[in-house]
Parts: structure tokens; C-alpha cells; sequence
């Protein structure tokens, strides 16, 4: 997939535990591991609002995408 969760990241960079955030959100440490490896096939807004606020950033310092991995682009 093209699109990169760096969920991982922003939680090192807060100084965060996966568990605060989920706790937070109000989703399962199970659905948020998913979440951060980017084995899911989408991510509702008011969830992806509730870990901007949790963690102070923007949807954009999440969520990155990657030409490479696009689908249909056999270049690697």
C-alpha cells in the first residue's frame, strides 16, 4: 500500500505509550497496533481527530505516502 502510518513515530517523539493513546481514543491496543501497521483499510475522522489531539500534530505528520508502493508501479 502507498500509504505509510507513522503512528510509531509521532508516539516515540511524544514520549507516548500506545496504551495512554488508545485509552484516549477509546480503541482496543489490538485495533491501534493494526492501526500502526498500517494493516487497516481505513481510519474513521472523529478517530484520526481524537490522535491528532492526543498527540498534538497534524493528519499529515501520520500519515505519509510513498510513490513506490503505488499501486500498478512495478519500480523497486
Amino acid at each position: 500500500m502507498a500509504i505509510l502510518v507513522r503512528l510509531d513515530v509521532m508516539l516515540a517523539r511524544r514520549k507516548a505509550r500506545s496504551k495512554d493513546l488508545a485509552a484516549f481514543v477509546g480503541i482496543t491496543e489490538a485495533n491501534l497496533s493494526l492501526l500502526k501497521q498500517g494493516r487497516v483499510k481505513g481510519v474513521r475522522f472523529d478517530t484520526l481527530e481524537k490522535i491528532c489531539e492526543f498527540l498534538e500534530c497534524q493528519p499529515g505528520d501520520l500519515l505519509e505516502w510513498d510513490g513506490r508502493k503505488a499501486s500498478g508501479n512495478n519500480e523497486e
